[in-house]
């Protein structure tokens, strides 16, 4: 399972999954950008700072 947390890319934000895959988290912060913070498309780096961000969990 690995799991990430968007306040750790967007300061303040709450957000926060557990999932199997990194392709279902991006899945999941991808709708979540757009549906919270206005981004409708992910840019590069913001991709970059959420794969750097997400952690293993047991």
């Amino acid at each position: 399972m690995k799991s990430f947390a968007c306040g750790d890319v967007v300061p303040g934000c709450e957000a926060r999954w557990v999932c199997s895959t990194d392709d279902e988290i991006l899945v999941n912060v991808a709708t979540h950008a757009a549906e919270t913070h206005g981004l409708v498309e992910l840019p590069a780096d913001v991709v970059q700072a959420v794969h750097k961000a997400i952690v293993p969990v047991s």
